[in-house]
């Protein structure tokens, strides 16, 4: 990453942020919910240790895509089931069977090509920056999920448990 330690006055663990090579450090993990968890435990760890990075806008999220829709020589990716939906209804007249439609359940379901047209490259890509704001919030929910007290987690997960998008 090109942070640089033992570089920055008396604390010799602070992490010198004058020594990050680049400015723009992303976050790329799957678009399922498994994805947006490692999301939460990455965001944490550079609230925790690095939130100078945060500070200065230097952290992303890549946002790959979950679908790519077909219909004969038309081709679109889609982030969200809503914009499937929209290609369900514009090509396929509604129907879900007069489409195809490819779930990309990780990363590694995408050829080089894909991964690189919707994800990578850096005219097309979609970056989500990390604010501060989003990276407590990452952090209260991941001690909080991780903690040793039931009755928050329960909550949240009670809360929370109607928006899972369970892949079995």
């Amino acid at each position: 990453m090109g942070i640089r330690f033992g570089l920055n006055g008396e604390d010799s663990k602070e992490a010198n942020i004058d020594k990050l090579r680049y400015k723009k450090v992303i976050i790329m993990t799957d678009a399922d919910v498994d994805g947006s968890h490692i999301d939460t435990l990455i965001m944490t760890l550079f609230f925790r240790y690095f939130p100078q990075v945060i500070q200065q806008g230097y952290l992303y999220i890549a946002t790959p895509p979950l679908y790519l829709c077909t219909k004969g020589k038309v081709k679109e990716y889609c982030w969200t089931d809503q914009q499937r939906q929209r290609f369900i209804d514009t090509y396929g007249g509604g129907s879900e069977n007069a489409i195809h439609t490819q779930r990309y359940k990780g990363l590694g379901e995408m050829n080089p090509e894909q991964l690189w047209e919707t994800t990578m490259n850096p005219e097309n890509r979609m970056l989500k920056q990390v604010n501060i704001e989003n990276a407590a919030e990452a952090d209260y929910i991941f001690s909080m999920l991780m903690g040793e007290d039931v009755g928050p987690r329960r909550e949240f997960i009670e809360k929370n448990a109607t928006y899972a998008n369970i892949d079995a």
